[in-house]
């Protein structure tokens, strides 16, 4: 690693303290809208790096935003804390060993997010006031990407549109640009409400919610096979109708997560749900009724930027690992089959590499471009506003699925911390070269206008929608 800028010993200075709040998000994990403690260690860290802290963005109570500098071009870099239900584990540890506590975890790695955000983000600040130039650096400490599309709703409601370019990155098993490549989606609760009855006595008086549900689920996955073979249906019981069967069940609710490669073909699939939900009141003599949960916008690509962070990435290598961390990443392998393995590798376009554990290159430019595994992400969102780019940042073992206790095993260990500075050097080095160069970021945003001019952005949350704070309480 040849560590000769400024801007990355900016970043080395601050090793310790980001890896200790990355541990302390890892040590609490709360799932989305319910960040507080999380939120509450970023705000603390924003304060005491001197940025101008701005709470309850865009209405959002686990939303913090911190800037810092004059005048200029604004840099964003977004920052995540949330966690995921179910995927609590204990650290360091190549078995499956949940802790005690509620059950979540950080299966996505998002106390490494937020932390190497902030991380780049006060290293920028300090670059811009070394140097005496003018711009901006801000730090969106972002909640709820794990389904609840924070992102969008700050787009929508203002909180980007004097931003001329954001960054940010993810956790992954690889090191590189990572391709604009996700799919839209939104999620839909179906509430049904029928009539409870004796469910022995007098069944024909009952109208079963729980049939409803069941029928939509059987009438969802015979659409699967006439929709677009990369749109997904996935779908969970939120409420099945209690626990007693001799009660012909009155209601029940279902939360259906829908998505596409973009919005335009989502809406019609979207819409083909909603009448398998109406079709399955109908057979079932209830009634139905919907709430949009969240949606999300896919991810638009963005050539200057990109080019801009490979450059950062040649510059710099790829992160330094050492032989215990290839020795516990072949122990995490153990744990997968051969096949999550090779996955991981064609997932980036590379061939499968035998006994390599950890990432040891830079993944080329486009390499992943078209590749399996994809997900969705509320970035997307920032992406459709202002130039967007986002790194990929290798630390876990190669293989390790995401979401999955593997990855939350991995979360506190030193190939974690390392990939995490690695890929905090690559975020401050990217927008330094942003702000260092005014025909980047305009190359930047004439890029973006073009996109904009043939496909406009339109919010995919409904006006009426607001964050659905307690969407992580139970049911």
């Amino acid at each position: 690693m040849k560590n000769t800028e400024t801007i990355w010993q900016h970043v080395d200075a601050r090793r310790d303290p980001y890896v200790g709040l990355a541990d302390r998000v890892w040590g609490m994990p709360e799932l989305c809208y319910a960040e507080t403690r999380s939120c509450a260690e970023h705000t603390t860290m924003l304060e005491a790096e001197g940025f101008r802290v701005t709470q309850n963005v865009a209405g959002i109570p686990t939303a913090v935003m911190g800037e810092a500098g004059e005048g200029g071009p604004v840099i964003a870099i977004l920052g995540e804390y949330d966690a995921l239900p179910g995927l609590s584990q204990e650290a360091g540890v190549a078995e499956h060993r949940p802790v005690p506590g509620d059950g979540s975890g950080h299966g996505c790695g998002h106390n490494l997010l937020g932390s190497a955000s902030l991380m780049a983000a006060a290293a920028v600040k300090d670059w811009l006031a070394e140097n005496g130039l003018p711009g901006r650096v801000r730090y969106y400490g972002c909640p709820a990407e794990e389904g609840g599309a924070a992102k969008g709703f700050m787009v929508r409601e203002g909180a980007f549109d004097d931003v001329d370019i954001a960054i940010s990155w993810h956790p992954a098993a690889f090191s590189g640009v990572n391709e604009a490549e996700s799919l839209a989606n939104t999620r839909i609760d179906f509430t049904f409400a029928g009539r409870a009855a004796h469910a022995a006595g007098a069944p024909h008086l009952g109208r079963s919610a729980l049939d409803a549900v069941e029928l939509m689920s059987v009438g969802a996955n015979y659409l699967r096979e006439h929709i677009p073979s990369d749109c997904r249906l996935h779908y969970a019981y939120l409420n099945a109708g209690g626990i007693a069967p001799n009660v012909v069940q009155s209601s029940a609710k279902v939360r259906y997560l829908i998505r596409a490669v973009d919005l335009a073909t989502l809406t019609p699939v979207v819409e083909r749900v909603r009448k398998i939900a109406e079709g399955a009141a109908l057979m079932t003599g209830t009634t139905v009724t919907t709430q949009v949960i969240s949606a999300v916008s896919n991810l638009v690509g963005n050539g200057p930027m990109e080019q801009a962070m490979q450059e950062n990435f040649d510059r710099l290598g790829p992160p330094q690992f050492t032989d215990e961390d290839r020795a516990f990443a072949a122990e995490i392998q153990k744990t997968l089959t051969s096949d999550d393995i090779a996955a991981a590798f064609r997932r980036h376009g590379l061939k499968v590499q035998k006994g390599l554990t950890l990432c040891d290159a830079i993944v080329p430019m486009g390499a992943s471009a078209g590749g399996t595994g994809v997900g969705s992400t509320d970035v997307g969102d920032v992406s459709w506003k202002v130039p967007t780019v986002q790194a990929r940042g290798a630390t876990y073992a190669i293989g390790t699925p995401g979401h999955s206790w593997q990855l939350t095993a991995q979360g506190k260990n030193p190939a974690a911390h390392a990939g995490m500075v690695h890929v905090a050097k690559i975020m401050a080095g990217t927008a330094v070269d942003a702000l260092k160069n005014p025909e980047l970021i305009a190359r930047a945003k004439a890029e973006h206008a073009a996109r904009m001019a043939e496909s406009p952005y339109v919010c995919p949350l409904p006006a009426d929608v607001k964050p659905a704070l307690g969407m992580s309480l139970a049911e």
